[in-house]
């Protein structure tokens, strides 16, 4: 949700609004934006539906496999988080201290995106976050981002970016530029989400569609929204 969290202004609140009717008109608003930019681009180029990965890869298997995606993406970040961690902690580069306060200052700033007193309270603004905003907002829009961004370096450099190692590095190239749009959520999500993006990114290369990406991004964010509340709820417990 990269778009929305670079959207909010100090003290105006989160970016997904306070309200359910908010959030439909926050996400109405990012879609239309989005769809004109696309649409303006699509014009331009007039790239293919094999050129954007829009095929529906591979059949019936789209969303078991990407329910499957999102499971074992969660599982390679946890471990990811994991290795760094003890890399750290054994090499003596931080002490178990003052790793828990870098955690602490630079955890990701998830109230600058949605409330999470609303989502406890309102089952609307709840189900909402977890439905509209993670698997159309988030998923469909920022996949769809994704095979615009590298359908364009396939178009602008064939030689460059049409064999397999020309599509892993587009891949790696687009990641960082994901990462780096979440920067307003602090350096550990910039961490996260370029890795998040990698993966989904090699999960298009290796299907050639979106689709099973689409659904492993819109499970992952449904599935961290729906804890965020418990989550917050014991991290102000530990402080």
């Amino acid at each position: 949700m990269a778009s929305l969290s670079l959207g909010r202004a100090p003290g105006r609140g989160p970016a997904l609004s306070q309200s359910a009717r908010g959030l439909l008109l926050v996400c109405g608003v990012e879609l239309l934006l989005f769809s004109i930019v696309f649409g303006l681009g699509w014009l331009a180029s007039r790239a293919s539906r094999d050129d954007l990965l829009l095929r529906w890869r591979p059949g019936h298997w789209v969303v078991p496999l990407g329910i499957g995606y999102s499971v074992a993406i969660r599982l390679a970040v946890g471990v990811a988080v994991a290795v760094v961690t003890a890399v750290l902690l054994l090499t003596q580069v931080m002490t178990v201290a003052s790793l828990q306060q870098f955690m602490t200052i630079n955890r990701p700033d998830v109230e600058s995106i949605v409330d999470v007193s609303v989502m406890r309270n309102d089952p609307l603004y709840f189900w909402l976050t977890v439905t509209l905003v993670s698997f159309v907002v988030a998923g469909l829009r920022e996949e769809m981002w994704r095979s615009g961004f590298f359908a364009a370096l396939r178009a602008l450099w064939p030689r460059a970016f049409a064999s397999r190692r020309g599509q892993i590095l587009a891949v790696a190239m687009i990641a960082i530029v994901f990462g780096v749009a979440h920067l307003g959520q602090g350096i550990i999500a910039v961490g996260m989400t370029a890795v998040l993006g990698f993966l989904l990114g090699m999960i298009m290369v290796l299907h050639q569609s979106i689709w099973p990406a689409v659904i492993a991004h819109g499970f992952f964010d449904a599935t961290s929204m729906a804890l965020l509340p418990w989550a917050m709820e014991k991290i102000q417990q530990l402080r």
